[in-house]
């Protein structure tokens, strides 16, 4: 019980609340972690876009979102407290790396292999029905919260090590990273020269993943990987605008 006190304890605490809420030097460290979140959550918001497309409505993509962004408020919650414990959960980075390229393995497969084997493929997502789909998509979405929680975490509490400023500046970082997989969502379904691009970027952030555990040790900086991969988004939708203009022209 000690244990979980001292773990958790300061969430409770209404005094160190209100010491933060109250402090204008908290609220300059609460937006540079939210900034940081935004950076280290930008291919974390590529992948929950592509996820979500396995649902068949618009509404229950944007509703998929919803309901895991309450889960990660929660998940948030218990590892910041067991925050100083994540550097040694380094596996979790491997599964991570490894579910994402089985991803990126399924969707090539449905779309390069032929109309059957697409059929085939996406019927069997198909087979789970209506709300059971749903919630296999909802888990999924907190599944990978997991695995890019770690960086995000583990850089907050070296920035602060009181957990309700961590908690804070990670509760908006969220939101403003579910709002980002919303707009590229969106995009998907109106420019689909985006879906193939995204699944390209999920295998490139697989493997960005995978090179930081500890035995390769070599990490990209979250600026210039955010930076990049918003590039290949913007170039990819110019690319599809020219093209659009020229078939316009050629009719």
């Amino acid at each position: 019980m000690s244990l979980l006190e001292k773990l958790y304890g300061p969430f409770f605490d209404p005094h160190n609340w209100a010491t933060v809420i109250t402090s204008g030097q908290d609220w300059l460290i609460i937006f540079s972690l939210v900034m940081i979140e935004c950076l280290l959550s930008v291919d974390n918001a590529v992948v929950l876009a592509a996820q979500t497309r396995v649902l068949p409505t618009l509404k229950g993509q944007e509703e998929s979102l919803f309901y895991g962004i309450w889960g990660s408020y929660l998940f948030r919650f218990l590892i910041i407290g067991v925050g100083t414990y994540l550097i040694n959960f380094w596996e979790i980075k491997v599964i991570g790396a490894a579910y994402l390229i089985y991803l990126v393995y399924r969707f090539f497969a449905a779309r390069y292999h032929g109309k059957r084997r697409q059929r085939k493929v996406r019927n069997s997502a198909a087979g789970l029905k209506g709300r059971k789909l749903f919630w296999t998509v909802v888990a999924q979405i907190e599944f990978m919260d997991i695995i890019f929680s770690v960086d995000s975490v583990l850089a907050s509490l070296a920035i602060s090590e009181n957990p309700v400023i961590v908690l804070i500046g990670g509760i908006i970082g969220i939101a403003c990273m579910r709002g980002v997989a919303e707009i590229i969502m969106k995009l998907m379904r109106r420019i689909p020269e985006l879906e193939p691009i995204a699944y390209i970027l999920i295998f490139i952030i697989a493997i960005k993943l995978f090179l930081t555990i500890p035995a390769i040790d070599i990490e990209i900086p979250s600026g210039i990987f955010g930076i990049f991969i918003l590039s290949i988004f913007a170039l990819t939708i110019i690319i599809h605008f020219v093209r659009r203009n020229k078939n316009k022209e050629q009719n």
